[in-house]
């Protein structure tokens, strides 16, 4: 069985996919790299970012960390600057 997931998107992330925010169909059981699977698999070019960092419910998240219906996930990109 398939549940909904929320995703927001920052800085070059939501530039590749031309949105703020995503809701993805999983599987039950289904973990942070299974997102970035899909998100992958959908979206290309996100699978370009080498240091994209994800955040479940506002805490770094590990990849085998298991997702619920009610996470909030955030794609962190990398930030430049000085």
């Amino acid at each position: 069985m398939n549940f909904p997931i929320s995703v927001l998107l920052f800085g070059i992330t939501r530039d590749l996919t031309g949105q703020s925010s995503l809701s993805l169909p999983l599987a039950e059981g289904a973990q942070v790299s299974d997102l970035l699977q899909v998100l992958t698999d959908q979206f290309p070019d996100l699978g370009r970012i080498r240091s994209l960092m994800v955040a479940v419910n506002g805490e770094y998240a590990e990849p085998n960390q298991v997702l619920s219906v009610t996470d909030e996930v955030a794609l962190i990109p990398p930030v430049s600057g000085g």
